[in-house]
């Protein structure tokens, strides 16, 4: 824990509301240098907000979780990303394959607990991401869940200990899809199949994880660390978009 990126992050929290996305990602980048890094999962907000970046500053990091059940179509999108904005996107895995998570919990666990397999595929593999950095910049708006509504722009993260930044936080949906259109910024091609968020292709059909009332995959929830996947069993978490 950092207390000096505490104490700052407290001080600015108000006068941060008003900052554009730009100023935002510019105070991110000079504080935190390469400590900050961009989490995204290429839905129409992360796109907005890697488009944003790569405007301040050429070689920003960026990351995201590969649960290696993502469509073909997100894939193509992240060669696409890494072409036009000339950066490495660095991906990070699960601790088991699909074989091995198959073997140790049974078949299609994402049908029977998807609390359980988010936090395997997605949770704990951020946790471990986060750990090495001081900062995370996502493209969260407040107005997507219930859980995000209280988000600031700047803010701490209690869940995971560390700074975390959301430059579009009072966004709209109509001016995330006006900045796509009017800076030509690509965006997944199952948008334009009345997908409103993407994730893992188990999960992703008519709304999020169909028969469950779950909105949330857990990454945006304040929840104390746990050692075991009990814990995250009622968990209510979405990555649209991180």
């Amino acid at each position: 824990m950092n207390l000096d990126f505490r104490d700052q992050i407290a001080d600015l929290q108000n006068a941060a509301e008003n900052w554009t996305p730009q100023r935002t990602l510019a105070w991110a980048f000079e504080t935190f240098g390469n400590g900050v890094a961009i989490s995204s999962a290429f839905g129409a907000e992360g796109m907005v907000l890697i488009d944003i970046a790569s405007r301040v500053r050429k070689d920003f990091r960026l990351f995201t979780m590969d649960t290696e059940f993502l469509f073909p179509e997100t894939y193509s999108l992240m060669d696409r990303i890494e072409e036009r904005y000339g950066i490495a996107i660095e991906k990070v895995y699960p601790a088991l394959s699909p074989e091995e998570q198959e073997r140790t919990h049974g078949t299609a666990l994402w049908s029977r607990n998807p609390d359980f397999c988010c936090n395997l595929r997605k949770v704990e593999p951020l946790r471990r991401k986060l750990s090495e950095l001081s900062a995370w910049t996502t493209s969260i708006r407040r107005d997507q869940t219930s859980a995000r509504a209280s988000a600031r722009r700047i803010e701490w993260d209690a869940n995971f200990g560390l700074a975390k930044i959301n430059p579009i936080v009072d966004w709209t949906s109509k001016q995330v899809w006006r900045y796509i259109h009017d800076h030509d910024v690509p965006y997944n091609q199952l948008h334009d199949q009345d997908y409103p968020s993407i994730g893992c292709t188990h999960c992703t059909r008519a709304g999020r994880w169909p028969g469950f009332a779950k909105t949330e995959c857990g990454l945006h929830i304040i929840e104390p660390a746990a050692d075991s996947a009990a814990a995250f069993q009622n968990s209510d978490g979405s990555d649209q978009d991180l």
